[in-house]
């Protein structure tokens, strides 16, 4: 297996804990699911959130569900004049045997609009 990393985000609806709960668990098990990825496959996740989500980690939203022994991190997105608010990136590198595809949900599909995010 190789070593490979997949990207996802996922626009939350709103700045509280069950929301960015539910949408950090929502992206994650998307992107597994997709890329038939098996917690024991997961390497490392990387989160990243835009200023104005503060009520919750995304870190701790994903120990909610396990990955006591999975190295994550999470920082701040910069502000850019005219970002997307209310976003959560992922960045998750795993040991894989193929390419993974990324995963783009809610609002955040318009970030990435080559990509089938269906």
């Amino acid at each position: 297996m190789s070593v490979m990393a997949v990207r996802g985000a996922i626009q939350i609806e709103n700045n509280d804990i069950q929301s960015i709960t539910d949408g950090v668990i929502k992206l994650t098990t998307t992107i597994f699911e997709k890329n038939k990825l098996l917690p024991k496959n997961i390497i490392s996740i990387i989160f990243s959130q835009t200023i104005d989500l503060d009520a919750r980690n995304p870190a701790a939203a994903l120990r909610t569900i396990g990955f006591e022994n999975t190295p994550l991190f999470c920082t701040q997105e910069p502000r850019i004049q005219g970002s997307m608010e209310r976003v959560i990136r992922v960045l998750i590198s795993a040991e894989s045997k193929v390419s993974l595809v990324p995963v783009y949900l809610g609002g955040a599909r318009s970030l990435r609009l080559d990509l089938d995010n269906k």
